[in-house]
């Protein structure tokens, strides 16, 4: 399942950092999560992430493509020298927005994947909102599509909330 441009279509483990607060609207919507959320709820949570970002960023998104994965394949785990998949909750996969230009035509569209098992793992041992979780996750890898550094994207995150 995955997200895409506001229609819903069939990192790395990040550690424990501050997280954004809620936008005051995902409050007042937000289920609980008594069960694990599916991977329709994921990506609508990216989905509303990805909508409530600030220009000039959200202008920059529109062709993203967010999929939600149940956990991350042998190949990328390796790609990316990550041992365990429960470690990676997130990946960003693209041309950063800074070498767009360079890219050669019919290149494949940007694309964020969240890695459904393993973000409940963290939603596990963290105990943090799980809205929170997704959030935090997608903002990360939207950072590395503008290729922004880790204060950057906390910046970013607090901005959407």
């Amino acid at each position: 399942m995955h997200w895409n441009g506001g229609a819903l279509e069939s990192g790395r483990r990040i550690g424990k950092v501050a997280r954004a607060r809620l936008p005051l609207l995902w409050r007042a919507m937000a289920r609980r999560f008594d069960t694990p959320p599916t991977a329709d709820e994921i990506a609508a949570l990216a989905g509303r992430s990805l909508a409530a970002l600030p220009d000039p960023f959200a202008g920059h998104l529109r062709d993203m493509v967010v999929r939600v994965e149940e956990l991350a394949d042998e190949a990328t785990l390796a790609s990316l020298d990550i041992d365990h998949p429960l470690d990676l909750t997130g990946l960003y996969e693209g041309v950063p927005i800074g070498d767009k230009e360079s890219s050669a035509p019919g290149t494949l569209p940007d694309r964020i994947t969240l890695y459904r098992r393993a973000i409940l793992d963290e939603w596990i041992e963290e105990g943090e909102p799980f809205e929170t979780l997704v959030h935090h996750i997608v903002i990360h890898e939207v950072g590395h599509h503008f290729g922004l550094s880790d204060a950057d994207m906390h910046g970013l995150e607090e901005s959407a909330a």
